[in-house]
């Protein structure tokens, strides 16, 4: 038996909806929760203690790749807050570490992707400053779309066709990837349709983490969630 931990916001629900789902046999994911988003958003030196304790927990239950999992939290101190966050991880356990925003683009370069569409459920600003992290990291931003629903609820209630719709509006033709980022919005059910109609790898927060922790466990992956899963 292989296990993965995940340290998501106290208000994410889609973790164990479409996440924890999709592990393949002999394979469990472990989550510990933490509160980071609404009106406990925090910056990240504020973060990193939690951070550390809740990594421990999951070296408790013998995780073999643990991983914060938020996306808007791992990329909103760009590069450096990604590293302390890192740095918070380990010094919690000795498994393999990710975040939600290594795991991006760890997939985004599994596809040699440098040019990105970034569609995500958050407002403007937050969707410029998330592409502003892409931007810094290496990627180029083509475009951009910015649902801009009302929090965690309207995320969780918008259902799986309003990110295909989405994913189609923002189509780009010079785009090499589609960056569909939040790891609180169902999307599963689409991805492989949004790859067919775009002709174009579509990397999600939930499915990127996924393949990271299965790839940093050494355990098999779902045989069907993307293209992202036939790449090693």
């Amino acid at each position: 038996m292989q296990r993965i931990g995940l340290i998501v916001p106290s208000s994410n629900r889609m973790v164990e909806q479409e996440l924890a789902r999709a592990v393949p046999p002999g394979v469990t994911a472990h989550i510990a929760r933490l509160r980071m988003t609404g009106p406990y958003e925090r910056p990240i030196e504020a973060l990193v203690g939690d951070v550390t304790l809740a990594a421990g927990t999951l070296a408790d239950a013998h995780c073999d790749a643990i991983a914060f999992h938020c996306t808007a939290n791992s990329t909103s101190g760009g590069l450096d807050g990604e590293a302390a966050l890192l740095d918070a991880l380990r010094a919690g356990c000795a498994a393999p570490v990710t975040t939600t925003a290594g795991a991006i683009r760890a997939a985004l370069d599994a596809f040699g992707a440098r040019r990105i569409v970034l569609v995500t459920p958050y407002s403007a600003a937050v969707t410029a400053h998330e592409a502003a992290f892409f931007t810094q990291a290496g990627y180029a931003v083509t475009g951009m779309h910015a649902a801009a629903l009302g929090g965690s609820d309207a995320y969780c209630a918008a259902p799986a066709a309003t990110w295909e719709a989405a994913l189609f509006a923002a189509r780009r033709d010079d785009a090499d990837a589609y960056v569909l980022s939040c790891a609180n919005i169902a999307c599963f059910a689409v991805i492989e349709a949004a790859e067919a109609r775009l002709g174009k790898p579509v990397v999600t927060s939930n499915q990127s983490i996924l393949w990271a922790t299965l790839r940093a466990a050494a355990a098999p992956r779902p045989e069907r969630l993307g293209l992202l899963m036939d790449r090693p």
